[in-house]
């Protein structure tokens, strides 16, 4: 650890203690007494208010008003943040947000009330086997180089792509790279579980001037075009539709079903989602999705004749 990174850790450990012994920071930095104090009086050149207290159970600590006012933000506004990049730390396993979680953690007064908030994620294994591309992707991203990769679309067609990284975009379960294809000469969007053999370039690129308005919000969506739908549903499975479309979705049918409005991609991705409901779900129209998906339903059943 360098000393800046030592100085760094030391503001953040005296945001969240009161006083803190000198030996104690010798011991955690694995460096002498005399360096805390040399660091100690370069914080406090640098108007971070230093105070020492001597005595038996005296150390360093930071003046009480420059943790409420040069903070900037309450310990509830800090508190969110960590809930957030709680659930975020989950998706994406990335050792820069954990280090981030604990700078952040040691900001929040140790009286502030914890666990108020917790945000879960299924524990998938492939998230791990992306980890390494995400980072490459963040990486590339920061430092302006391009990425190439080899690139398999969802209709099984391979190519291989050079891309100039601009952002990083997660949808519901799927990480997704935006950026300039220099094969299509477009903006274009990358599913991460598609791309393999991924290498970083040495070579940059300056930032290309976004298309405006309708193109760049166009390019940015990686939602499919949707179709209303209206289904008949079980009351049981009532909280997903309300969760993902919102209560005014849904109005009474008859004692056992609801009649819910949705909006769903008229493909294989919105077929995929409606199937799951097995039999608590049934669609009543548009008669044109109600065909496709009864065609799809029977593609599925003709892979398991019987025997």
């Amino acid at each position: 650890m360098d000393k800046v990174e030592r100085l760094i850790s030391i503001i953040m450990i005296l945001l969240k203690k009161d006083i803190v012994p000198s030996n104690e920071f010798a011991a955690l930095f694995n460096v002498s007494k005399r360096t805390i104090l040399r660091d100690m009086e370069t914080l406090s050149l640098s108007n971070i208010p230093i105070y020492s207290l001597h005595g038996v159970h005296g150390g360093y600590g930071i003046m009480e008003q420059y943790k409420v006012d040069k903070r900037l933000l309450s310990s509830s506004d800090l508190e969110n943040i960590l809930i957030a990049l709680g659930g975020l730390e989950q998706i994406t396993l990335s050792e820069d947000v954990e280090m981030t979680i604990r700078k952040i953690e040691a900001m929040v007064s140790p009286l502030a009330p914890k666990g108020s908030i917790q945000i879960s994620f299924y524990n998938w294994e492939g998230r791990p086997e992306l980890s390494h591309t995400l980072k490459l992707c963040q990486e590339a991203i920061l430092k302006r180089t391009m990425v190439s990769f080899d690139y398999t679309d969802k209709n099984g067609m391979a190519t291989t792509r050079t891309v100039e990284p601009d952002q990083l975009h997660f949808s519901e379960t799927s990480w997704y790279l935006k950026g300039f294809c220099l094969q299509r000469m477009d903006t274009r969007s990358f599913k991460l579980s598609r791309m393999e053999h991924l290498v970083r370039s040495e070579q940059t690129f300056s930032p290309r001037a976004g298309p405006a308005g309708q193109e760049q919000e166009r390019e940015g969506r990686i939602q499919p075009e949707l179709t209303e739908v209206k289904v008949l549903i079980k009351r049981g499975i009532q909280d997903q539709f309300i969760e993902r479309y919102g209560r005014k979705s849904i109005e009474s049918y008859n004692a056992e079903l609801l009649l819910a409005t949705i909006h769903v991609p008229q493909n294989s991705i919105g077929y995929q989602f409606l199937a799951g409901f097995g039999t608590d779900l049934e669609i009543i129209e548009p008669a044109p999705y109600l065909e496709e998906f009864r065609d799809y339903l029977l593609e599925i059943v003709n892979k398991y004749p019987h025997r």
